[in-house]
């Protein structure tokens, strides 16, 4: 794609859809629970942490399973987050995997390693190029712009449930609340208009649907990165106490208007996509979990903990997170061979029995401990606490001013995420009295 007379080649989501393309179907689709991993992770379990994977295109992946390998292979700089520089097996037969990994064992550059990283998909970077976008964007999630949210949220909140109370006694939780309240705390914090969100809602949507064809997904992409060019321009122009401003005005040296593109899209995505779903499929979950929303209400004190377990318990970046070894190691007794792709199964790593007792089951009590809801490494999520602070005040508000909330049709009936790179649902169907 060029933007302003540039010429970037930048991964994006293409990486994770190639990747989520190449599973096997057992792999993606849900089974009779909605919140447990597909069964085909599931029928792995217990056969080691680290297992060879076919993947639809003739090539072989490793599975990392563990809680510990997974932490392991993303904290390790010896595994690349580079997908232009080391593409991983989802997007390469057999043959083009076999032939990356004997020039990086061999000590010789891969074929795209001579030409200067120029966009600014930090996710799809390692360290030095990685360290120096993310430390410009995580600079920009000052403490005052934190503190003062909170109560921000909780407002908007509470407009979206009055605003579904006054329509009746039954909406569609995902665009009645779930999506507005991401949605317009990311584009209030980047400064995009509110009115503008259908404009990167719907296509930010399609890119990330692997069953979508490349030319649609491809034309949403262009049309999402025309939005955020013309936004970017304005900004230059008149710049505001936002993100993006403060992007354009702090980096030195300056940052060009594609690396700015890729940056508002990627806090754009991860800004309203993740929340959103984590909010709807936590309703979703707690109302078929009777006794674990009973206990919620009853003591509103568990609700930091009850986070923590819902991150834990619904993982829902699915598979498709991926690291390429760049020289031969060892993980959990198994020689991974340089060159080699390593996916992540983080919704199976979050279930790990050695890390916590009946993994399986929703509970709201259980001590909060270290998962991979957030990633680990070097590239953790950086917006996790405004996450938490959302899921937080986006709970309590919906169960305390809600109290007989409940599904208006069978669970089975709830459409499942099961094509997107994100899970959750895509509409959740709600009353109340």
């Amino acid at each position: 794609m060029t933007t302003s007379g540039e010429q970037t080649e930048t991964p994006r989501n293409d990486a994770s859809v190639a990747m989520r393309r190449a599973l096997p179907d057992d792999m993606l689709a849900r089974g009779k629970c909605p919140f447990d991993p597909p069964p085909g992770l599931l029928a792995r379990r217990g056969h080691g942490s680290m297992q060879r994977l076919d993947l639809a295109n003739g090539s072989t992946v490793w599975l990392a399973t563990g809680l510990d390998e997974c932490r392991e292979v993303m904290g390790d700089p010896r595994f690349s987050a580079d997908r232009i520089r080391f593409p991983d097996a989802g997007s390469l037969t057999a043959a083009e995997v076999e032939q990356i990994a004997a020039t990086v064992r061999d000590g010789r550059a891969t074929p795209r390693t001579d030409t200067p990283r120029t966009d600014g998909t930090f996710i799809f970077m390692d360290p030095p190029e990685h360290t120096r976008l993310r430390r410009l964007l995580s600079g920009q999630f000052t403490t005052r712009r934190m503190r003062a949210l909170e109560s921000h949220i909780r407002e908007i909140a509470v407009q979206h449930i009055e605003a579904m109370k006054a329509a009746g006694t039954e909406a569609d939780l995902v665009p009645a609340y779930a999506l507005p309240i991401p949605s317009q705390v990311i584009c209030e914090l980047l400064g995009v208009d509110y009115a503008d969100r259908t404009q990167f809602q719907h296509r930010s949507a399609t890119v990330l649907n692997t069953t979508v064809p490349d030319a649609e997904r491809t034309t949403a992409a262009i049309e999402l990165y025309t939005f955020l060019q013309e936004l970017i321009t304005a900004k230059r122009a008149t710049p505001g106490d936002d993100i993006l401003s403060g992007l354009i005005r702090d980096a030195e040296p300056p940052l060009t208007d594609a690396q700015l593109v890729d940056l508002s899209m990627l806090v754009l995505g991860a800004g309203h996509e993740t929340t959103a779903n984590m909010l709807a499929l936590s309703t979703f979950a707690l109302l078929e979990n009777p006794e674990q929303l009973a206990a919620l209400r009853a003591d509103p004190s568990l609700l930091d903990s009850a986070i923590e377990e819902l991150l834990r318990y619904l993982t829902i970046i699915q598979l498709g997170l991926t690291r390429v070894a760049t020289e031969d190691l060892t993980i959990a007794g198994v020689d991974i061979t340089a060159g080699s792709t390593v996916l992540i199964a983080a919704p199976e790593a979050n279930r790990d029995p050695r890390h916590w007792a009946d993994p399986d089951r929703l509970d709201v009590t259980r001590p909060r401990t270290p998962h991979l809801a957030f990633g680990h490494g070097v590239h953790q999520c950086m917006g996790q606490q405004l996450a938490r602070v959302e899921m937080k005040v986006g709970l309590h508000e919906l169960l305390t001013r809600l109290p007989d909330l409940r599904l208006a049709v069978p669970a089975e009936e709830v459409p499942l995420r099961n094509e997107m790179v994100i899970y959750g649902v895509h509409s959740l169907p709600v009353a109340w009295s």
